[in-house]
């Protein structure tokens, strides 16, 4: 490991206290083209264990595909855990459940709705994780639905990012799950989890960051502030969502003032939640004043969460850059202290700009009346998005 990459290391260590694991093996997939394969591949390789646990689980052929092999493995003999947040997955096929319960899956919900009080139901698990055998994880932004299906080639495939993970950062994907699954009250462990030597796979240095929702800020605010407020050289960003509290605004535009070169890529005109995209939208003045560049994903709904971080460091995960994923959700990212890793990320990142529009100053700060009377209008309510 380099100076550099070291150095990143121990700062992300020392503010966080979660020591980086080496020897890993991670694998970038983009896309349902090449994220959807890879899960199904291990969970159909699978001998003893598969753990899911996922924020969406809606509908569509990927989510029969899942569930019918889910249902074989359980048949199999393997044992079969899904754990589905229950507001995120409420449009799931409740036929699959059954099924699934039926073939011998445990399948249970993460916290359901107790009251109509939609302000009590808000810290939601919006991890995605799969882990088989205890040996290789999978995480990232990816939902179990058919808008992920496909290589985001037309507005109906979306564009995200996942990781596939092998070697000694899976237990802390593992316990992902577990720290949401022992919410049911269910055993964590039984005899047919294996805790055997990971060996080393790979080269790859990785912290995986499970955040859970608290009072205050998480582990992810802080992971982000760190990467943002130590960044010399520069800073990729995609987020899905970007709503930004007033520290990060005021990192984001300091680290721009000294000289680091920042490009914030977010959805464009087929963004799924155009309420969240607009209370972005009010920050993005401050951020192009001081050279920030902002691009607009036009392809297809931009779902992917990576940064990127002077070609030494990347998070990926299922944190965006708002205030529910830093302070109402449990997330779980992974941070990647390897220069190869980070260098192809940042070829996927130039690979959406693209696909992608620029936003110009001078035409944003003449945006007309109706636009700014909706930015005002998120205040009222943009720390429930």
């Amino acid at each position: 490991m380099d100076a550099d990459t070291d150095r990143w290391r121990r700062i992300v260590e020392g503010a966080l206290g979660i020591p980086a694991t080496t020897g890993n093996d991670v694998q970038l997939l983009r896309n349902g083209d090449e994220i959807f394969p890879a899960m199904l591949d291990a969970i159909r390789h699978a001998e003893h264990t598969v753990d899911m646990l996922t924020y969406v689980y809606w509908t569509g052929d990927i989510a029969r595909q899942f569930a019918a092999l889910l249902c074989a493995r359980a048949r199999d003999g393997v044992r079969v855990r899904i754990l589905l947040d229950a507001i995120g997955a409420a449009a799931i096929d409740r036929d699959l459940i059954d099924d699934m319960n039926e073939a011998g899956c445990h399948c249970e919900w993460f916290r359901p709705p107790t009251t109509w009080k939609v302000w009590e139901n808000d810290h939601r698990t919006h991890r995605k994780v799969l882990v088989c055998d205890g040996a290789v994880g999978f995480t990232g932004g990816v939902g179990i639905a058919e808008e992920w299906e496909g290589d985001a080639r037309h507005p109906g495939e979306w564009r995200d990012t996942h990781v596939r993970v092998t070697g000694p950062a899976v237990d802390g994907l593992r316990a992902a799950f577990i720290t949401n699954w022992r919410e049911t009250g269910q055993a964590l462990f039984d005899d047919r989890d294996r805790f055997e030597s990971h060996g080393r796979p790979g080269d790859a240095a990785v912290t995986v960051l499970r955040c859970p929702a608290q009072i205050g800020w998480t582990d992810l605010h802080t992971m982000f502030g760190l990467l943002i407020q130590y960044a010399q050289q520069s800073i990729n960003l995609t987020t899905a969502y970007f709503v930004p509290d007033d520290q990060t605004i005021e990192r984001l535009t300091a680290a721009a003032r000294r000289g680091v070169d920042i490009t914030l890529l977010v959805p464009g005109e087929h963004a799924d939640k155009r309420v969240v995209q607009v209370a972005g939208e009010k920050e993005f003045e401050p951020l192009l004043e001081t050279g920030i560049k902002i691009w607009c994903y036009q392809q297809s709904m931009l779902h992917a969460k990576v940064m990127t971080v002077d070609g030494v460091v990347a998070t990926v995960g299922s944190g965006n850059l708002d205030e529910r994923s830093m302070r109402l959700n449990d997330e779980c990212n992974v941070i990647l202290f390897d220069r190869e890793l980070t260098a192809q990320l940042d070829d996927h990142f130039a690979d959406d700009l693209s696909a992608s529009e620029q936003l110009d100053l001078a035409r944003w700060e003449e945006r007309g009346a109706a636009q700014r009377a909706r930015e005002a209008a998120t205040n009222v309510f943009d720390h429930k998005l």
